[in-house]
């Protein structure tokens, strides 16, 4: 059931729903029904549809004679917004660095430190949501609406790919030591190495997933 919150229930039903998909609740190929997501939802149609034109227009679903189809990202999809993080998120670290306030710097520092705590408990929901709140903060800290607009989404669509990741020990561990090396460099606003630390995070997020991928084929 969707929980009323101050924000619209048509947002929360498209977050609910988007979630749901890119964490691959409803699978690549998937027909959605109206009536479906009404039992699964508990809400009326008229946010579902509202909803549903949105993840059409960000070409999560597609309308097809057969009804609602799933998209999801494909493999090539992933491959670029990896290599499109690669590219800007380096950036968006810079721009942390050079930008971020103490007080920023003290949420980014909470954040990572909880991550490490999580990590050797194998703890993956709050290890993957320490993850993803460090990069967040990071596209928020940048101080640049245009890149933070970009990047959400963005992240967002490789959900189900950071679950998988941070539920690998050896791999969450080296993620959790490179983003301390991340933080590290932004504390001493060394916007340079934050940069490339950035990079080759992205870089090695990138690798495993494709070797994970070619393991599975």
């Amino acid at each position: 059931m969707i929980e009323h919150r101050t924000v619209s229930l048509a947002e929360q039903v498209f977050d609910r729903l988007e979630t749901d998909i890119l964490s691959g609740k409803y699978q690549q190929g998937e027909i959605l029904t109206e009536l479906k997501l009404v039992a699964d939802l508990g809400v009326s149609r008229t946010p579902i549809r509202e909803a549903l034109r949105r993840l059409e227009q960000e070409h999560i679903i597609e309308n097809s004679s057969k009804g609602i189809v799933v998209l999801g990202v494909s493999k090539k999809d992933l491959e670029d917004i990896l290599e499109i993080r690669i590219r800007i998120e380096g950036l968006a670290a810079a721009m942390a660095a050079q930008r971020i306030t103490d007080e920023e710097l003290a949420e980014l520092r909470e954040t990572i430190e909880l991550q490490e705590f999580y990590v050797p408990k194998h703890d993956a929901d709050r290890i993957n949501g320490m993850d993803s709140k460090f990069h967040l903060l990071i596209y928020r800290f940048s101080g640049s609406v245009p890149l933070y607009d970009t990047l959400v989404p963005l992240h967002k669509k490789v959900l189900k790919y950071r679950k998988a990741s941070v539920e690998n020990e050896v791999r969450s561990t080296h993620s959790s030591q490179e983003h301390r090396a991340i933080f590290e460099a932004i504390a001493k606003h060394d916007a340079p190495l934050a940069e490339e630390l950035m990079r080759a995070h992205i870089a090695n997020a990138k690798e495993y997933i494709q070797n994970k991928d070619k393991g599975n084929d």
